[in-house]
């Protein structure tokens, strides 16, 4: 595949998918975040999808790294990217990087976090990141944000929030060790200290979903506030604002929910601000919105 316009013809990408998911727990002693489903696509898949809609697809320009339940990431990207299998614990997402450095060999590289959820309904995926990349000199660090409610909060960057995707000159890449670090104080803190670093702004929707109350947000999102039903799904009962996967069955009344593949809502269950996965888990989260 050709790159698209204005995106270097070197570049690589990186999509950053070892994390633990904590905060999604219990949910992530099942799946791995990066595999979690939103609006019944997993999300390492829409980060491939984005990469994808800028012409970075296959393991020459596209790298995976994987560790917490590795084995069912590694199943799932298969020989559509790259794999980094890191062992023992994850190495954080400069430690991730820097272990990569061999594959990355002189590229600029763009790094996406896999939990990261982004749309914009002024462009397809790809083309709504394509700004990070337009005129950019090559030397410094830029960060896909938006504006913070509070812009001299812990966290921002010239007033933002960093939406899931950095790009990263080489220079900053080539001497990362491999060990666990963030990339917040391993590069960007260090960038923006030498005045080469630059946010650019993401006019869309952006969830991190790493909470269940943002990966509902997620979901209700991509439903449009209707109700998003995979067509292996059975339903008898009754959706509202819901999101139901691949092979689940539905025969209860269910509202601003996600329903994972698979899972089951018996006749006489109601079910509203939660995600129900199998038939015995059910996650509570309050939605924003």
């Amino acid at each position: 595949m050709t790159v698209a316009a204005g995106v270097p013809a070197n570049l690589c990408a990186v999509v950053l998918a070892a994390g633990e998911g904590t905060r999604l727990r219990p949910l992530t002693e099942r799946v791995p975040k990066a595999l979690c489903p939103v609006g019944n696509v997993p999300l390492l898949d829409r980060a491939l999808a984005r990469l994808a809609g800028l012409g970075l697809t296959g393991p020459d320009r596209v790298a995976v790294n994987a560790c917490y339940l590795g084995d069912q990431v590694v199943a799932h990207v298969g020989d559509r990217a790259h794999l980094s299998l890191e062992p023992g614990d994850p190495l954080g997402t400069a430690g991730g990087v820097a272990n990569l450095r061999d594959w990355i060999d002189g590229r600029p590289v763009l790094v996406g976090n896999a939990d990261a959820y982004l749309a914009d309904p002024a462009a397809p995926p790809g083309p709504d990141v394509a700004a990070l990349l337009d005129g950019w000199d090559g030397h410094t660090v830029r960060l896909l944000g938006q504006p913070a409610a509070d812009p001299a909060a812990p966290g921002t960057f010239a007033g933002h929030c960093f939406t899931g995707f950095s790009l990263l000159p080489w220079r900053l890449v080539r001497d990362l060790p491999v060990v666990f670090s963030d990339l917040v104080r391993a590069v960007w803190r260090p960038a923006e200290a030498a005045g080469a670093l630059a946010v650019v702004p993401y006019p869309g929707t952006f969830f991190d979903t790493g909470t269940p109350a943002d990966y509902l947000a997620a979901n209700l999102h991509a439903a449009a506030g209707g109700v998003l039903v995979e067509e292996t799904a059975t339903v008898t009962g009754h959706c509202v604002e819901s999101v139901v996967g691949a092979g689940a069955r539905v025969d209860g009344d269910v509202s601003r929910t996600v329903v994972w593949p698979g899972a089951t809502v018996r006749a006489g269950e109601r079910l509203r601000n939660v995600i129900r996965a199998g038939s015995d888990l059910t996650v509570p989260c309050r939605a924003q919105g």
